[in-house]
């Protein structure tokens, strides 16, 4: 599921119209600009936005560079991917790591943004840059919010500060700052308090916190779900507080993607980090271009690569390879694999970022992870000679395999055909290429 998948199905429909034209007249351009206008309305991105966009989109568009151009059509599609790119903040914005440690980041946002389980996913995703994140309990009037963050911590084995029934979170932020010097921790990230909507209280409260622990990032934590509204809650922390950058929060959920769109142009500040589900890993650097790329459904191969390099060991994907070409590849290689793969995210997600794959035809696609977890299950229920060797399943082997994995034998059976139908396929393959002839992959079909 993608946050822009309303938009982007638009964009794509209109750009297809236009890409492959040899020859394109301002009558064309206009006609565009108005559904690419529209499509923006819709996904409820700000209007002043959209009125800018759409004004620098069309004076390129009916320039030179469009009209005398060999592949016009290619052109404007250019045009609209720059422009997206330039509107979502033109290059990634990293985080400012402070030169004498501990860095401190302070989370702001309203009740609900999501402040924080993203405190415990920002810490989790720099600890991977080799920092030792301290979270900072800063939220004494919620009910539960320190008990919320410990448990976040605990999954995540990242230490939580707190202090005992303290009610001054100015207080809590400076001992944390203090603690993380002697623990030797060099990032502290602090979730503060918000409320449903912005007051004197709340702000005020925030900015005694700025001023005694200087924090060297604050990052306001926005709900992406509450479309405008987002766009003007960011537009009053940032005059009241001033932020240094944005998380958007529940870009996996059912969108429009306005607020992704308009952040960054409103307030003038970069979006930093999008989290994309509700795992505590769901989280990513944003980075516009390939944000931009991903609206207009020209993929996203470079976070795909990203995502195959964490989960994919290299070595034995090398030995994989090898297993396949030589036919010794087994049910417990095939078992691997799916780990492998289902450490990427779900399939739909990751078919997503492939170029030309739109949302709109991956909605047909019938991908079945429950079917997958079957398969799982199936596999994880025989015993490893049973894996290296199916030849010795015989009757009682494979009704044991179906008690113990909650499947029926039939499910067992066509598990155990299917998977010899890959095999021979790969072997027809491999044969085929030291022929070197190209086979198509007919009616091939995966064990799941």
């Amino acid at each position: 599921m993608s946050v822009f998948e309303g938009l982007s199905g638009k964009l794509q429909e209109t750009i297809k119209k236009i890409r492959g034209q040899g020859r394109v007249t301002e009558k064309d351009v206009k006609d565009m600009m108005r559904e690419i206008k529209l499509a923006l309305l819709e996904a409820d991105v700000n209007f002043k936005v959209v009125k800018d966009f759409i004004s620098k989109v069309s004076e390129r568009c009916v320039g030179s560079e469009v009209l005398e151009s060999l592949t016009p059509g290619q052109q404007v599609v250019k045009i609209v991917h720059e422009e997206l790119i330039e509107l979502l903040g033109r290059e990634q914005s990293k985080v400012t790591f402070a030169p004498k440690p501990p860095t401190v980041i302070m989370l702001v946002g309203l009740q609900g943004a999501g402040k924080t389980t993203t405190a415990g996913k920002l810490g989790s995703l720099l600890r991977k840059q080799g920092k030792t994140p301290l979270l900072v309990a800063c939220d004494v009037y919620r009910p539960a919010a320190i008990k919320q963050l410990q448990v976040v911590g605990g999954q995540l084995n990242i230490p939580v500060f707190t202090i005992e029934n303290s009610k001054n979170p100015v207080e809590i932020a400076k001992e944390a700052v203090k603690y993380a010097n002697m623990k030797q921790h060099d990032l502290v990230i602090l979730d503060t308090a918000g409320r449903l909507h912005i007051n004197e209280e709340l702000m005020d409260e925030l900015l005694n916190i700025k001023k005694t622990v200087t924090p060297h990032e604050i990052l306001l934590v926005v709900d992406s779900m509450t479309g405008q509204d987002a766009v003007n809650v960011s537009e009053s922390f940032n005059e009241k507080l001033g932020v240094d950058g944005v998380i958007l929060t529940k870009l996996d959920g059912d969108t429009r993607g306005g607020a992704a769109l308009s952040v960054k142009h409103v307030t003038g500040k970069p979006i930093k980090f999008a989290c994309i589900g509700e795992k505590l890993s769901d989280i990513e650097p944003f980075f516009p271009d390939r944000m931009a790329s991903r609206i207009l459904g020209m993929g996203d191969v470079l976070s795909l690569i990203e995502k195959a390099q964490e989960a994919y060991d290299e070595k034995k994907a090398i030995e994989l390879e090898k297993k396949m070409r030589t036919m010794q590849f087994t049910l417990e290689d095939f078992l691997e694999q799916m780990q492998q793969m289902k450490k990427m995210g779900p399939i739909g997600d990751i078919l997503g970022m492939l170029p030309g794959v739109d949302s709109k035809a991956l909605q047909n696609v019938d991908i079945d992870e429950k079917k997958m977890a079957r398969t799982e299950a199936i596999i994880q229920s025989m015993t490893k000679k049973e894996r290296n060797d199916p030849n010795i399943l015989n009757g009682s082997r494979r009704k044991r395999i179906a008690a113990g994995s909650g499947t029926t034998i039939q499910e067992v059976n066509q598990l155990l055909k299917q998977f010899e139908e890959m095999k021979k396929m790969m072997k027809m393959m491999n044969d085929m290429g030291k022929r070197g002839k190209k086979g198509g992959l007919g009616k091939f079909k995966l064990p799941f």
